[in-house]
């Protein structure tokens, strides 16, 4: 063989063997980095090649899988009662993507979990369909719909926890959106994603999980918690030495109560919780000191950047280095103060469990499509917020509330009942109109109980005609009569 044409054959079997190198590379080392790319269409036909797994509410599913028989999509994703459990599925779109648990139990529902692979090798090898598991949600459809109705046409947020185990029995958020709107890539569906994210009352945002307000008077259970644990009162009968005009420390700005004749004036604790003397609680916080207010708040999961349920929750906020006449204003709820309100169903989930704050959960079990037990949740603690005796001097605060104060709108015949009214102001000067707040819990005779917050953004109401008593709890006593009557 001559030498040029031995030189080309060389060069041919190097380029050949460079391709065979090539393809073993991108086949076998970085098969799953290609696989896994967001740019692979092939993955979102595949998702939709096949029914995916549903989200289950009390044993019943709350979506489905439409057969559409399209050219690139088989399947597209639809719900029940869409509008109402949103916040707990979000949305699966062939063109926008997952949210929520359609997005965090992707693997499970798609059917693409390892956990499922003995299970789709057998369905292979037998010509079963490929089909997706199941998620069992921790909702009860009778709370879900009481909170649901409840806020009705309002702008607002609420959340039932159960507080023995952390269980999540309602997470509702209004206004809310219907996920089949834009579940499958037609022109419709653009058009419906377009509309939904324009709107500024922004229906797409779980208010529930991801938007903090200034919690109001309902804080100042988390201040009345620090006085106790502290020290500061034995008990909810011991008098303040609340003075009938109290001047913000450092300022001569005087904090006012809701109204000029209440007796808030050297009150008890339990007077002042009560009437929800300002005057009363930014004083205790005040002297208490910031240091103190914020370890409290975040016994309560106050500052928490990781709280997830699997839904990754905002991080209610309270803030570390505010000045004596701001930590006043903190410790009713007011200034800087945020929460979610979820956490405030924390706190009081916190209180009626006696001091012991479980760890919040929406998902109670994942499940193969014969119904096998791939994995359970197993309640944990996430903190002891409180001992617990303060837990119930706390208890005793509430259910007077409810008996004798702000929250009476809130009692139910059979069940013992505790809440606590808030009344949120915020915006520039306190020009916005106020959110209107109650946090609560029930018991049964049984020892069943269920804890309660609601939120309400009313802009349609009246100024003087908002406060979480009237506004906030016949919607959290909707919702504690569905769970345990």
């Amino acid at each position: 063989m001559n030498k040029p044409i031995r030189r080309v054959s060389v060069f041919c079997l190097v380029l050949i063997l460079a391709l065979m190198v090539r393809t073993n590379w991108v086949q076998g080392v970085q098969a799953d980095t290609w696989a896994s790319n967001s740019h692979n269409d092939r993955n979102k036909y595949d998702r939709y090649a096949y029914p995916r797994g549903n989200i289950i509410v009390q044993g019943n599913p709350v979506t489905k899988s439409d057969f559409v028989n399209g050219l690139r999509y088989k399947y597209k994703r639809a719900w029940i009662d869409g509008p109402m459990y949103a916040p707990v599925t979000g949305w699966s779109s062939q063109a926008y993507d997952s949210s929520q648990l359609e997005k965090l139990e992707d693997g499970i529902l798609a059917g693409t979990d390892s956990r499922l692979f003995l299970r789709n090798t057998l369905d292979m090898l037998t010509g079963k369909q490929k089909q997706g598991g199941d998620v069992v949600t921790t909702i009860d459809a009778k709370a879900q719909k009481a909170a649901f109705e409840g806020l009705g046409d309002k702008k607002g947020a609420a959340v039932a926890i159960d507080p023995a185990t952390g269980k999540i029995l309602a997470l509702v958020s209004t206004p809310s959106y219907d996920p089949s709107t834009f579940a499958g890539g037609a022109a419709d569906d653009a058009k419906a994603w377009t509309t939904l994210n324009a709107d500024p009352n922004k229906p797409m945002l779980n208010r529930a999980l991801r938007e903090t307000y200034p919690p109001g008077s309902t804080f100042k259970l988390v201040t009345a918690a620090a006085a106790f644990e502290n020290g500061v009162f034995q008990g909810i009968e011991d008098k303040t030495d609340t003075p009938d005009h109290y001047i913000l420390p450092g300022t001569n700005t005087e904090l006012k109560n809701a109204s000029a004749d209440e007796p808030c004036a050297g009150a008890t604790v339990q007077t002042g919780m009560d009437y929800s003397c300002n005057t009363v609680f930014g004083k205790i916080g005040a002297d208490l000191g910031k240091d103190k207010l914020r370890a409290q708040a975040e016994k309560f999961g106050f500052n928490n950047q990781q709280l997830d349920v699997p839904i990754r929750a905002a991080a209610s906020f309270f803030p570390p280095n505010s000045s004596p006449d701001g930590t006043a204003m903190d410790a009713i709820g007011q200034h800087d103060t945020r929460a979610t309100p979820l956490q405030m169903a924390m706190v009081a989930a916190a209180i009626a469990n006696n001091g012991s704050l479980m760890q919040p959960y929406l998902v109670e079990e994942e499940r193969s499509a014969n119904l096998t037990t791939i994995s359970k949740h197993s309640p944990k603690q996430l903190s002891q917020a409180v001992s617990a005796g303060t837990a119930q001097k706390l208890q005793q605060l509430m259910e007077s509330v409810v008996k004798e104060g702000t929250g009476q709108k809130a009692q139910i015949d059979g069940l013992t009942v505790g809440g606590k009214t808030g009344t949120a102001q915020h915006g520039q000067d306190n020009s916005g109109l106020p959110f209107a707040w109650f946090m609560s819990y029930a018991k049964g005779a049984d020892n069943k109980s269920v804890a309660v917050a609601v939120v309400v953004e009313d802009g349609a109401a009246e100024r003087n005609e908002i406060s979480g008593g009237s506004l906030a709890a016949p919607i959290a006593k909707s919702v504690m009569e569905a769970v345990l009557k």
